[in-house]
């Protein structure tokens, strides 16, 4: 239950990293069934920037989305902004990405940030290592994230915000687990598995994700961050993981390509120029029920706007169907089932 309402799960968050899930609208969003969406405190930050956007009633009226909003911390950009940063023991300094200019976040910036955003999930401050790091570098950025996490539990919140702390260690077991025991003691709304899906093989993923998951308190959220190859998010589920986020979606409908059940393939490709099937057989989604695979393609190879605002919606939904699939999987006792079709139908990326 957040204060924009109730979330069911296992649920999938697209990501609108500047107050926009890219080419939706949110009555668009609304209507696929997306019930949260995510969205970046570091660059929102930066621009317009918290302050206008506490001014203007906070980011979901900024915005004009009226159900959850969970905010990353900016963490994911001391790993993402490697080049343009300094860690600090009570912080990062960034040269922004957009004018160079110099800005520092630390626990307590990125908690009066998020505060101001109105978000309904705050996340905490974290390091996100690299991968691969050797066992004595994920150690280090793991204490530093629990020192961080320790300041950000204790700063104010906005009315009715959770504050969810993030697990890190790298793709060592040893330090998933004290640094998820060690959170546990804190007392979080909710615990997210972080510095995942940073280059590391499936398997190695998997693994730290199981051994971050194992000490949390069974009754709290859990959030495994970025991931969203749909063969990974069921695994995860039966590992016990309730949320989700990856701009998979959106992003490769940006370059042309759909996602389906059974894999994504490139739409723009010359053998579609004359397909008069939609994007996916089967689906219900605006852009199947109406339009071909021609018709898209066209769209994309003359750099039409609708030609990418077609594959989004149609790439949103295949997502947004999966994961009620899986909830109604697990409902009716069949995911272990639903799990044996995936991991046989779906192509490994």
């Amino acid at each position: 239950m957040t204060p924009h309402g109730v979330v069911e799960t296992p649920v999938f968050m697209p990501v609108g990293t500047q107050a926009t899930v890219k080419a939706m609208t949110p009555a668009e969003l609304e209507a696929l069934g997306v019930s949260m969406i995510l969205s970046n405190a570091y660059h929102l930050h930066v621009r317009p920037g918290e302050d206008l956007i506490a001014r203007a009633g906070g980011l979901h009226r900024f915005m004009g989305w009226r159900r959850p909003i969970l905010t990353d911390s900016g963490g994911f950009q001391v790993f993402s902004l490697a080049t343009m940063r300094t860690i600090r023991e009570d912080g990062v300094e960034f040269n922004s990405h957009v004018d160079g200019r110099r800005l520092f976040l630390g626990p307590r910036e990125a908690m009066a940030i998020q505060k101001d955003l109105g978000s309904d999930i705050a996340m905490v401050f974290d390091e996100c290592a690299p991968y691969p790091c050797n066992h004595e570098y994920a150690c280090q950025a793991m204490e530093r994230t629990l020192t961080w996490s320790a300041v950000c539990s204790q700063q104010a919140r906005a009315a009715g915000q959770q504050v969810f702390g993030i697990v890190q260690g790298g793709t060592y077991g040893d330090l998933r687990r004290q640094c998820a025991e060690r959170l546990a003691v804190m007392g979080f709304d909710g615990y997210a598995i972080g510095g995942v899906s940073v280059g590391e093989p499936e398997n190695l993923m998997l693994e730290s994700a199981s051994a971050g998951l194992e000490p949390l308190p069974v009754d709290a959220p859990r959030y495994l961050m970025g991931v969203g190859h749909m063969r990974q998010i069921v695994e995860a589920v039966a590992l016990g993981v309730d949320m989700f986020d990856c701009v998979i979606p959106t992003r490769v409908a940006r370059n042309g390509s759909a996602v389906t059940r059974t894999g994504r393939y490139p739409l723009k490709a010359a053998r579609y120029k004359e397909d008069a099937e939609p994007i996916e057989s089967g689906c219900a989604c605006y852009a199947c029920r109406n339009f071909s695979r021609a018709y898209v393609r066209h769209l994309l190879n003359t750099d039409e706007i609708l030609g990418i605002r077609l594959l989004t919606i149609h790439n949103l939904y295949c997502y947004m169907d999966f994961m009620r699939d899986i909830q109604t999987a697990l409902e009716a006792g069949a995911f272990t089932q639903f799990r044996k079709t995936i991991r046989e139908t779906v192509v490994k990326e």
